[in-house]
């Protein structure tokens, strides 16, 4: 049953009023339309956190009550350690600085409500960085095999070595620039993007979304390595070792065409150069796509369009299997789902950008006695207090705890 149940601020004479400062009634509206008005503060939706007062901050952590979400800071801790003492550059002394910038940067009222939602992203840049420097005894043996076997029977054949036989100077560009320019640039479009005009509170979502997807794709990736199209092209079948250098792959001839040495080297130097699957290509893609698609729905063809142009570009430069590019879809596509039934907040009929919303609602899967999954909307209102939210419950409608206000830019 689709149930919903909204707050507005409104005046004491019961109509909305926008211009409403530090504190306003508010009116819960469920099903019955009977109930009983109250007062909670005015929440910060519209407004990003410029106190540079870490006593804030401390306050925040001190009143916090602890949940199973709060794990992942313990999990992201442990990545960080691992890094910490896994990396041979740089020396002590700056990764000590490094590590205490970043607390800094948390317990700053005006930095901590952005480096919150970035630890995820900072944690899968670490532990990208990190793979190159971890012993070789540590890892598992790299699968040669294992995916050029499947890529054939699951789709009869080689679709990279089909689309790469026959490589053309305009072609070389036109998966350049996707795989190489867009998908670097493309998440911080995305968050602008989400940030103007999605509902409050979304742009964290997709932070740790993206954060998250990442730093798994990159811990399979160093437990299941395995290699691309461009080694079965150089070496075969033959078995790989650590010590083989990458490869660009296609992107070779976009540096002599262009008279550079950017992708080769980079490319030839890579942390993870057996790190085929999942492809993070196209995990990034889709997850961008799903995000968009629920911010600008009429676009989610050109969306699509995206997707697939980031699929082909990456088995014509011989950087992926198709299997690759299933896996991360999948990934991303459940990182998605879970992230939207438990923490996004809906999008809203009739708003242009996040200034024009009074309130934030989220959606998820309750489960009646039954055990068929029925969806129902909720929606918390901005800023209440833990016993106002209690006054507030509805007998169908379970609220989630969101109030730390770092989630609201």
């Amino acid at each position: 049953m689709l149930s919903r149940l909204k707050y507005k601020f409104v005046n004491q004479s019961g109509h909305f009023d926008p211009t409403l400062s530090d504190t306003a009634p508010v009116l819960p509206r469920s099903r019955q339309d009977n109930a009983s008005i109250i007062t909670i503060e005015r929440p910060p939706i519209h407004r990003i956190e410029t106190s540079f007062n870490v006593l804030k901050t401390v306050a925040k952590i001190r009143g916090h009550k602890l949940c199973a979400t709060d794990l992942q800071y313990v999990f992201l801790f442990f990545v960080g350690v691992f890094c910490f003492f896994v990396v041979e550059e740089p020396k002590l002394a700056f990764k000590i600085l490094i590590a205490l910038a970043l607390l800094v940067a948390i317990m700053i009222p005006i930095t901590s409500q952005f480096f919150f939602p970035f630890l995820p992203i900072a944690a899968y840049l670490f532990l990208f960085y990190s793979s190159r420097f971890i012993p070789t005894e540590w890892r598992p043996p790299i699968w040669v095999t294992v995916l050029p076997t499947l890529e054939t029977a699951l789709y009869g054949g080689n679709l990279s070595s089909m689309l790469a036989s026959s490589p053309r100077a305009m072609l070389d560009v036109l998966a350049w620039l996707p795989y190489g320019i867009m998908h670097y640039g493309a998440p911080f479009v995305v968050s602008l993007l989400i940030f103007v005009f999605a509902s409050p509170g979304s742009l964290p979502v997709f932070a740790r979304s993206f954060g998250y997807m990442s730093l798994f794709g990159v811990i399979i990736q160093n437990m299941f390595p395995t290699c691309a199209p461009w080694y079965e092209n150089r070496n075969g079948l033959t078995p790989a070792t650590y010590d083989m250098p990458g490869s660009p792959g296609g992107l070779a001839r976009v540096d002599q065409l262009f008279g550079t040495n950017l992708y080769t080297s980079a490319f030839t130097a890579s942390p993870l150069a057996f790190g085929a699957f999942p492809s993070l290509h196209s995990a990034d893609a889709v997850l961008e796509a799903l995000f968009l698609s629920q911010v600008f729905p009429k676009l989610t063809p050109l969306f699509l369009v995206y997707v697939l142009w980031i699929w082909w570009s990456t088995m014509y430069l011989t950087h992926h299997y198709f299997i690759d590019l299933m896996g991360g879809a999948m990934f991303a596509t459940t990182v998605f789902l879970i992230a939207r039934w438990n923490f996004l907040p809906s999008p809203q009929k009739g708003k242009r950008s996040r200034w024009q919303y009074e309130y934030i609602e989220l959606a998820d899967y309750d489960r009646p006695p039954t055990r068929r999954p029925a969806l129902s909307r909720r929606m918390t209102p901005l800023g209440a207090s833990e016993v106002e939210r209690n006054e507030m419950s509805d007998p169908l409608v379970e609220s989630k705890n969101h109030s730390d206000e770092n989630d609201y830019y």
